[in-house]
């Protein structure tokens, strides 16, 4: 199988490097960047084929587009003709199915997908929808490229890739954000800067591997670090008179939504 990146950014960057460790053969692997420096870095790194803005399309069987969304309109309408009976995946958050089937011509086989950060690490998780169009094969092609990154699923409705947005597209800022502030605890305890982060760092790590490796849930485990009279069960009454687990569903809730409007305002376009 051949592919096509139009974009070299980071989330393509990360899938060539994961189609590389799956066994593709970089000459099997092509990328249209605009900047020459780009070009030159991908060519060098992963020994894959490179392309100018400007330059035909050779005849892959599937297309990632990797643009950003607001380049999405023109690049699809410039290359429409190309693109026509491939399949083409798009990663660009916001971009709903059939505003870019219509800026297709209606003539591609589209999978929508809504990767994530850690992906650059081989540890992401995709929410994916695959196209009216689209066939069992398709979904294997694009199967089979999205596990480069790490996992993957499939939604039933489009509009639920708005939902994976605010959970999974948006959810590694919440982790931060937790991570940011149990440092922020650690330092007001009194650890240095370095040993804060360590300390704060070390302990999501920790936790989430015992969590992924464990059968219980997150609310079992939680009850198990939790002893009657103790210091977490001090520490967690005041997370739940301050509303966290309330406000991290509202904030979900918030990211949904404006997903929804993001992707209007790009389907007028």
């Amino acid at each position: 199988m051949k592919i096509l990146f139009i974009g070299g950014g980071n989330m393509a960057t990360a899938m060539l490097g994961g189609l590389l460790q799956q066994g593709f053969a970089g000459s099997d692997l092509y990328v249209v960047e605009p900047s020459a420096d780009k070009r030159q870095q991908l060519q060098a790194e992963f020994g894959v084929q490179v392309l100018a803005e400007d330059a035909a399309l050779p005849p892959t069987e599937v297309v990632v587009l990797a643009v950003k969304p607001q380049q999405l309109p023109a690049v699809a309408q410039a290359r429409a003709a190309e693109l026509a009976g491939r399949l083409v995946i798009s990663i660009a958050a916001g971009i709903r199915m059939a505003d870019l089937d219509r800026w297709l011509g209606h003539a591609a086989r589209l999978v929508r997908v809504m990767p994530n950060t850690p992906a650059l690490v081989r540890a992401g998780i995709s929410g994916a929808w695959l196209g009216p169009h689209a066939t069992a094969a398709d979904r294997v092609s694009a199967e089979r490229i999205l596990s480069s990154t790490g996992a993957l699923v499939w939604v039933e409705d489009e509009a639920k890739l708005d939902a994976i947005t605010a959970i999974s597209g948006s959810g590694p800022a919440y982790v931060f954000y937790f991570m940011e502030s149990l440092t922020e605890a650690a330092s007001q305890l009194g650890f240095d800067a370095a040993t804060a982060r360590q300390l704060a760092y070390a302990t999501f790590d920790g936790a989430i591997k015992l969590a992924l490796a464990s059968s219980d849930s997150a609310a079992t485990l939680r009850e198990k670090v939790t002893s009657k009279g103790g210091t977490t069960e001090a520490a967690l009454r005041v997370l739940g008179e301050q509303g966290v687990q309330a406000a991290m569903v509202l904030a979900a809730q918030a990211a949904e939504s404006r997903a929804a409007e993001l992707a209007d305002e790009l389907g007028r376009q």
